[in-house]
């Protein structure tokens, strides 16, 4: 690659119309999530807005997709019990093009699909048969593992190091 360096990136645009989520009302909120965009900005803007919107979809994707999970998870934990929830994972396509530094060689076109997340976040029912549903005060309780929890405590027997100001 070091006869090469990177030209430009062309992806498909994002769309309302191409949200992957089955009887979408017309007036959601719908919030984009970037690599570079601050948390706290996407939910103060969301915070005020959703409950006259009623609706609202976090969309990420590539390294955006864990941010759009932590804003949505967030908005949970603020409007607890009353928020019901359908998960979309999909694909976006990027074309990345590779302009040649050496004469006589092509132009290389890398075609890539990023992981894309859409989560619909309502306050009022939604189908719960859908797939990706998730209820209002849905949670999953967390049972560790025995072996894990033997493992910790075998590991606990490890010789301290001496620090020698304490003595």
């Amino acid at each position: 690659m070091e006869n090469y360096q990177k030209g430009k990136n062309v992806e498909e645009p994002l769309v309302k119309e191409n949200i992957p989520i089955k009887n979408l009302p017309e007036d959601f909120l719908w919030m984009q999530v970037r690599g570079g965009s601050k948390i706290r900005n996407l939910l103060s803007l969301a915070l005020e807005q959703f409950p006259e919107k009623r609706y609202i979809v976090w969309t990420g994707y590539g390294q955006s997709v864990g941010k759009a999970i932590t804003c949505a998870e967030i908005m949970k934990r603020e409007h607890k019990q009353s928020l019901h929830q359908i998960t979309r994972i999909c694909y976006r396509l990027v074309e990345e093009y590779w302009d040649p530094i050496t004469p006589g060689l092509d132009q290389l076109v890398v075609k890539r699909q990023l992981p894309m997340l859409h989560i619909l976040l309502s306050f009022n029912p939604l189908n719960s048969d859908d797939l990706g549903y998730q209820g209002p005060n849905t949670t999953i309780p967390y049972k560790p593992n025995e072996q894990r929890q033997r493992k910790f405590k075998s590991n606990d027997k490890r010789p301290k190091k001496h620090n020698p100001s304490k003595s």
